[in-house]
């Protein structure tokens, strides 16, 4: 598994999109990015991670700094969980568990004594060269966005 530390290369990656077609880290180059992976789809921490960094969208924008999420969730389903809520953040799919696995991210997680693999939510920070700026593990996502905003803004 992979151990990311600030400085470090973002590994790279094209992924499927949701709404078809894939996208890639390095269609980012040249700008800052904020990839946040998170477990499943249209589950309520989930969700309120995606509406956050939706409405906050513009403000990313503003700073010209681009917002990625990744789950293991298949494309199909990102595409009913962007209906559902009303998201804007672009949701990359790896089913495959490659990219989660490149971030250091899939991890075993116990749930009632239950011991299974998943994704543990974590936001990196990549700056305008490709190098992680930050990282943040075990997010709480209340004002998760927020404090992933104020740091973007000083890259």
């Amino acid at each position: 598994m992979a151990v990311l530390v600030p400085g470090a290369e973002a590994p790279d990656f094209t992924l499927p999109r949701d709404g078809g077609g894939t996208i890639s880290l390095a269609g980012f180059r040249g700008r800052p990015v904020v990839l946040f992976f998170y477990p499943k789809d249209d589950t309520q921490g989930c969700t309120l991670e995606a509406r956050d960094f939706t409405a906050l969208m513009p403000a990313f924008e503003a700073a010209g700094v681009g917002l990625l999420g990744l789950s293991p969730d298949p494309v199909t389903k990102h595409d009913r969980f962007i209906a559902k809520h009303d998201l804007a953040v672009p949701l990359a799919s790896d089913e495959t568990h490659e990219v989660l696995e490149a971030y250091g991210v899939w991890k075993e997680k116990s749930m009632y004594g239950r011991r299974y693999m998943g994704v543990e939510r974590t936001t990196v920070l990549i700056d305008a060269e490709g190098r992680i700026a930050r990282i943040w593990p075990k997010v709480k996502v209340k004002g998760h966005a927020e404090a992933v905003l104020e740091a973007a803004k000083t890259l």
